[in-house]
C-alpha cells in the first residue's frame, strides 16, 4: 500500500508529461476531422413542407457567379472553386439543394441577371439600399473591411474626405457607389467594368484610388499599387444574396447557415484566406482513473510519434512553399521575358482561347489582357470580323495537324492593311500532351498606308 502511495506523485508527473506529448496528436486528429472537403452528411436541418416542396419544384438553383480570387474562381480545369464554392457544397449536403454557376464578367452584369430573373442568387454581393430593392440577404457568415488602394509612393489614402476633387475609380454599381455619390459629391467618381480595370487606372495615374475588399486587395502583387487604410465605418460582410420573391430559398439558406458547424466554417476560411488558426477547445479531464495511469505509457509513445510526425509534416509544408515560390518566380520571369519582346506574342489553348500575351500584343490590338483573357478572336472586336474568323479557323486547323506555320502575308487590322511575317507553333506539356499554340508576328515595312480601310 505504501508503495502505491509513493508512486502516485510520480504517476501524476508522468501523466502530465504524457498529456503534453499526446496533445499534438489530439489536435491533429481534431484538424483532420474538420478538414475542408470532408462531407458533412451527418449535419442535417429540419425543413418544413413549403421548403421541401420548393426544393422539389426547383431542382437547380442558378448562382450568378463573378470570379473573385479565393472566394470564387475557375481552376485550371474550368471548375468553380474557392471559399464560397465550399460553403455551397456543404449547404447542398445539408439541404439537398443543387447549385449551378452562371458566369458573369462584371458586377453590373451579375446584378442585371438577378434583376431579369436569369439567376436565383449570388455569393459575392455586398449589401446596400439599392440592392435591397430587388434582393434579400441571408445571415452573414464572415466578412472583411473595405480598403483604399492607391498608387505606390504616394501618401496612403486614409479617408473619403481626402479624395475630394480627385478621381476615384470603381466597378459599375459598386456597393459603396450610392453612398459616395450622396455623401461625397466633391469626389470625381469614374466607373469601369472590373476591379482589374480599376487597379490599372490607378497604376497608370489616371485615377487617384479605388476601393476593394481587403482580402482581395492584398492578394495581388503590389507593383505600382499600395493598400491604404480601411474605409471608416464600412464593413463588407459575406452574404448569400437571393432574388426577391423566393422566401423559401432564403429560409433554407438561413437555416443551413445557422446549423453550419462553426469548426467547419472556420476550417474553410482558414483554407482559402490563410487566417490565423484558432486552437480547438480541449476536453478537460477532471479525474485521473487507474485506467488512465495504466494508459500513460501508451500515451507518451503516441505523443513522441506525433511530435516526430508533425516535424515531418512541417518539413514537407516548408518544401512545398519553397517549390511554390520557385514556380512563382519562374512564371514572373516568363511574363517579364515575353513583355520584353518587341514583337506581339500570344499563347492560346486547345479551343483557341487566349491564355497569355505580351505588352506588344496589347498595344498592337489596342486592348488589355484582362479584357481578352480566356476568349477567342471571333468573340472580340480587336480585329475585323473576317480577319478574326480567318485566323481562328487557321488556329483550329493547325491544332488538328500539329504542324508549325511560318508565312509572309497581308492581314487587315482595324487600322488598316499590314504586311507581316506570322508564325505559330504547337506546344506540349512535359508528358507530351498538346496544350495549345504559341504564336506572334513581325510587322514588315508597310506596303500600304496605315490609314487604308
Amino acid at each position: 500500500m505504501q508503495f502505491f502511495t509513493r508512486l502516485r506523485p510520480a504517476s501524476c508527473w508522468l501523466f502530465l508529461l504524457g498529456v503534453l506529448g499526446f496533445t499534438p496528436w489530439v489536435l491533429a486528429a481534431h484538424a483532420v476531422a474538420h478538414e475542408p472537403g470532408k462531407a458533412v452528411a451527418d449535419v442535417k436541418i429540419t425543413l418544413d413542407a413549403r421548403e421541401l416542396k420548393w426544393i422539389a419544384e426547383h431542382p437547380l438553383v442558378i448562382v450568378a457567379s463573378l470570379e473573385y480570387p479565393r472566394y470564387l474562381f475557375k481552376d485550371e480545369h474550368g471548375h468553380w472553386s474557392g471559399l464560397n464554392r465550399d460553403v455551397l457544397d456543404r449547404i447542398s449536403a445539408m439541404t439537398g439543394l443543387q447549385f449551378v454557376h452562371a458566369e458573369s464578367f462584371s458586377t453590373e452584369q451579375m446584378l442585371e441577371r438577378l434583376e431579369r430573373g436569369e439567376a436565383d442568387m449570388s455569393t459575392t454581393l455586398a449589401m446596400n439600399e439599392d440592392r435591397k430593392a430587388f434582393l434579400d440577404f441571408s445571415h452573414a457568415f464572415g466578412g472583411a473591411g473595405w480598403v483604399f488602394v492607391g498608387r505606390a509612393g504616394a501618401a496612403k489614402v486614409q479617408s473619403l474626405q481626402q479624395l475630394a476633387k480627385r478621381v476615384l475609380v470603381l466597378p459599375t454599381r459598386h456597393a459603396l457607389e450610392p453612398m459616395i455619390r450622396r455623401d461625397y459629391p466633391a469626389i470625381e467618381l469614374r466607373s469601369v467594368k472590373t476591379y482589374a480595370e480599376a487597379r490599372a487606372l490607378v497604376e497608370s495615374g489616371e485615377a487617384f484610388a479605388t476601393i476593394e475588399n481587403e482580402i482581395g486587395a492584398r492578394l495581388f502583387p503590389s507593383g505600382q499599387l499600395q493598400v491604404g487604410h480601411i474605409v471608416e465605418g464600412k464593413w463588407d460582410p459575406d452574404y448569400l444574396a437571393v432574388r426577391k420573391g423566393q422566401p423559401q430559398l432564403l429560409s433554407i439558406l438561413n437555416k443551413a447557415l445557422e446549423a453550419f458547424p462553426p469548426a467547419e466554417l472556420r476550417a474553410i476560411r482558414l483554407k482559402w484566406l490563410n487566417g490565423v488558426t484558432t486552437a480547438p477547445e480541449l476536453t478537460v479531464w477532471h479525474r485521473i482513473t487507474p485506467w488512465g495511469c495504466r494508459a500513460l505509457l501508451v500515451a507518451g509513445v503516441f505523443g513522441l510519434l506525433s511530435l516526430l510526425w508533425n516535424r515531418r509534416l512541417a518539413l514537407l509544408v516548408r518544401q512545398r512553399l519553397e517549390a511554390e515560390k520557385s514556380l512563382s518566380d519562374q512564371l514572373a520571369f516568363q511574363h517579364a521575358l515575353m513583355d520584353a519582346m518587341p514583337d506581339p506574342m500570344f499563347v492560346r489553348d486547345l479551343q483557341g482561347r487566349l491564355i497569355m500575351c505580351n505588352k506588344s500584343y496589347e498595344e498592337s490590338l489596342s486592348t488589355r489582357f484582362d479584357q481578352v483573357q480566356g476568349r477567342q478572336l471571333i468573340e472580340l472586336d480587336v480585329l475585323p470580323k473576317a480577319t478574326a474568323e480567318l485566323l481562328h479557323g487557321e488556329f483550329m486547323a493547325q491544332l488538328g495537324t500539329r504542324k508549325m506555320r511560318f508565312s509572309d502575308r497581308q492581314l487587315l487590322f482595324n487600322n488598316g492593311l499590314r504586311d507581316i511575317y506570322q508564325w505559330t507553333v504547337p506546344f506540349y506539356s512535359a508528358d507530351g500532351q498538346l496544350r495549345g499554340l504559341l504564336g506572334g508576328w513581325t510587322e514588315r515595312r508597310a506596303a500600304y498606308p496605315t490609314d487604308v480601310t
